[in-house]
């Protein structure tokens, strides 16, 4: 992964493990707001929200994970993300920091892990902490894209 560049990012954690996004696929970070449940959506799909007259469809990024799910805590966002060109809200445990890694300390995961390498093109070492670095566009399969696109209603 070294293009000799490096990578802006916010991390965020879900459970006890920190995960980050480019920062270029996050456009917004609000508080844990009201969600209005949307009949016959998947388990992880919460609801939609609200945001300045736009509806976007939020995830729990734990359920989807099979992480233990929890409850929502004064560190809890709903981080807004550009998710195959629409915006996806994402329930995470909290956003811990914006901050640039550079490409020589980005490695592939390991191949024992099992993980899908469109899914999690990179784990980032930063400051003795392992970063999983996401491709939020490749996490959801075929399916649960369609059933979001669904969601969302193009006005």
């Amino acid at each position: 992964m070294d293009n000799g560049e490096d990578l802006q990012i916010v991390a965020f954690r879900l459970s006890s493990e920190e995960y980050a996004l480019p920062i270029t696929k996050v456009k917004d970070i609000n508080r844990i707001m009201p969600l209005t449940k949307m009949p016959k959506s998947p388990a992880f799909m919460k609801g939609v929200i609200n945001l300045r007259g736009e509806i976007i469809p939020v995830v729990d990024l734990r359920e989807h994970f099979n992480l233990p799910v929890s409850e929502a805590t004064d560190d809890s966002r709903i981080m807004v993300v550009d998710f195959n060109s629409r915006l996806l809200g994402i329930i995470v445990d909290g956003v811990t920091e914006v901050l640039t890694i550079p490409t020589s300390e980005i490695d592939i995961p390991p191949t024992v892990a099992k993980l899908n390498i469109k899914q999690v093109p990179g784990v980032g070492k930063v400051n003795n902490r392992l970063l999983i670095l996401l491709n939020i566009d490749e996490v959801f399969s075929e399916e649960e894209v369609k059933s979001l696109k669904d969601i969302k209603r193009d006005e």
